[in-house]
């Protein structure tokens, strides 16, 4: 299921496991925005450039009935289907290989209670390039602006569905402005730290459709305690999951 040698296995908890390599794996970011734009149990929801599949992964693990997810990149879609095939999930994790400016007529528009994505975090025309195909696509925006995936992600959404994000801080005036001019008015947003004491590295923030202003402001998050020890609130999130080193041939 997994014989490419540069694969393994990460156990998301003690059924889910999702094959994750060096060119398409996953980061603590990815597993903070999961646990963020949480949906509920019977949502419509939809995660945008899903690369190993890690958010529907945990949206899954915690009570999710049924996710979409979308990807453009053919190596990580071909990488997730086998993940959905290793864990019985045809008819609950759906797949679509494709641009996210051409869903018309491939989801219904209107119909999402929640659609997230952990974006590129490098705007057009700044910063060095990956090297590789897919860093180039996961880190820069070289395929799609964040104002296009906002209306993207508005296109898909009903009145009051959420759509949630996270970015670096420096990003936080230029993601309001592109969720506002999409009508995904910011309504909550959180910091995430290192430690106390430390400058926050990432921000989460979760827009509403059609929604008035008003925006609150949580608590910040701490990765660790002052003892470099994991949060309490990081524990939380992660759970517990083990990586797998030993190939399987399929």
């Amino acid at each position: 299921m997994y014989n490419r040698a540069d694969e393994h296995i990460e156990y998301i908890d003690d059924r889910l496991r999702l094959i994750v390599s060096p060119a398409h794996t996953f980061g603590t970011d990815a597993l903070l925005l999961a646990a963020f734009s949480m949906p509920k149990r019977n949502a419509a929801c939809v995660d945008f450039g899903t690369g190993c599949g890690i958010i529907p992964f945990y949206w899954l693990r915690e009570g999710v009935n049924e996710v979409h997810a979308v990807e453009i990149q053919p190596l990580a879609c071909s990488q997730l289907r086998r993940s959905i095939e290793l864990n019985g999930l045809e008819n609950r994790l759906m797949l679509t290989e494709g641009d996210l400016t051409q869903l018309k007529g491939v989801l219904p528009f209107g119909a999402f209670d929640t659609v997230c994505m952990n974006p590129p975090y490098t705007p057009a025309g700044s910063g060095i390039l990956s090297s590789s195909a897919a860093d180039k696509t996961a880190r820069h925006e070289t395929q799609l602006t964040f104002n296009g995936l906002c209306r993207a992600a508005s296109e898909l959404l009903r009145f009051g569905g959420s759509f949630c994000i996270c970015l670096r801080p420096e990003r936080l005036t230029d993601a309001m402005c592109a969720m506002r001019e999409n009508r995904l008015e910011p309504k909550r947003l959180r910091f995430v730290a290192q430690r106390p004491g430390k400058a926050p590295w990432l921000f989460l923030l979760e827009g509403k459709k059609g929604r008035k202003p008003g925006l609150i402001v949580e608590n910040t998050l701490y990765i660790e305690n002052d003892d470099g020890s994991s949060s309490a609130d990081m524990l939380k999130i992660i759970g517990t999951y083990k990586k797998d080193t030993q190939k399987q041939e399929n």
